[in-house]
């Protein structure tokens, strides 16, 4: 059985702007349908907003972007109620975040009380004004670019904040082929030569039918003793919580239905196990003196433990 033709058409259409990346368009468009957040950890200028504009093209997804600055408030996300004086009454005005994709740029710019806005609405797709709830669109996700840690004027985010992405990912800086490919394109049309594919609706069809892939009882014993192990060894600090087995779970169907199965194989889980957990595994003082890696424990991790 090949690769899933839909998802595969989705990556060349991006691919079209994103020259090079194919791994991570993948792996974000994998995201997308496990139904969660991203956040992009790289230096400006290596396409990261590129990247998400055409996605929400290819998948005709309603699409907004915010910058943030220390300056940002939560009512610039979540919206505010604002008082008619013609009719007596308190009105609701929306936020930027009512979309179906929302690109949440330089996330570690802005206040810790913004983040945390934002947070609830990752978490549970709405938002709360006024001790009123308001329901997000469907399909419903947040692409977040971060610059790393120590560029001037950022913050780190929380470990709360953190653990609801989904996946962590860094673009990198492209080969010199595909550097000689974006030099030659620079002139052209960008992100509106990219196609649709597939509508919102189609999306979210898509993610219920991922979350049916079928997972053996071996698979769910594989995964919780790979969770277990982050928290038993010594190295580490901070283990993968209850929420990064569940996510590497979604993930790991995800990558199953891209390449075109209909359960998930242990294969799956080590393709994406890095991206899932690198941000949600914190190492103790003395392994990061040792300048051990977070990539490099997962690595061993996948080595020693096997399916039974």
């Amino acid at each position: 059985m090949g690769r899933n033709p839909e998802t595969e058409r989705i990556i060349a259409e991006v691919g079209k702007v994103i020259k090079g990346k194919d791994k991570v368009i993948g792996r974000v468009l994998a995201a997308f349908l496990a139904g969660g957040h991203i956040l992009l950890e790289d230096i400006p200028g290596v396409g990261k907003t590129t990247l998400a504009m055409a996605l929400g093209r290819a998948m005709e997804l309603e699409y907004r972007r915010m910058q943030f600055t220390p300056d940002v408030l939560p009512s610039d996300i979540v919206g505010f109620t604002m008082y008619q004086s013609a009719t007596g009454e308190f009105v609701y005005k929306p936020g930027t975040v009512f979309c179906n994709l929302f690109l949440a740029d330089e996330l570690n710019r802005t206040s810790s009380k913004t983040q945390s806005a934002l947070l609830e609405v990752m978490e549970e797709n709405k938002v709360t004004v006024d001790g009123v709830a308001h329901r997000l669109p469907e399909p419903f996700t947040v692409i977040a670019t971060e610059n790393p840690f120590g560029s001037a004027g950022t913050q780190r985010l929380p470990e709360s904040q953190l653990d609801r992405f989904l996946v962590c990912l860094s673009m990198g800086y492209p080969s010199h082929g595909a550097s000689l490919d974006i030099l030659k394109s620079s002139g052209g049309a960008g992100v509106e030569q990219v196609q649709r594919v597939i509508t919102a609706q189609r999306l979210t069809e898509l993610r219920e039918t991922v979350a049916r892939i079928y997972v053996a009882d071996n698979i769910y014993e594989y995964l919780v003793a790979l969770t277990e192990a982050t928290r038993q060894d010594n190295r580490i600090a901070l283990g993968v919580s209850p929420r990064g087995g569940i996510a590497l779970l979604k993930m790991a169907r995800a990558e199953a239905f891209m390449r075109g199965g209909e359960y998930v194989i242990p294969e799956d889980v080590m393709t994406v196990i890095d991206d899932v957990w690198r941000h949600r595994i914190h190492l103790n003082a003395k392994a990061r003196a040792a300048g051990t890696s977070v990539s490099e424990i997962i690595l061993e991790l996948t080595e020693r433990i096997h399916v039974v």
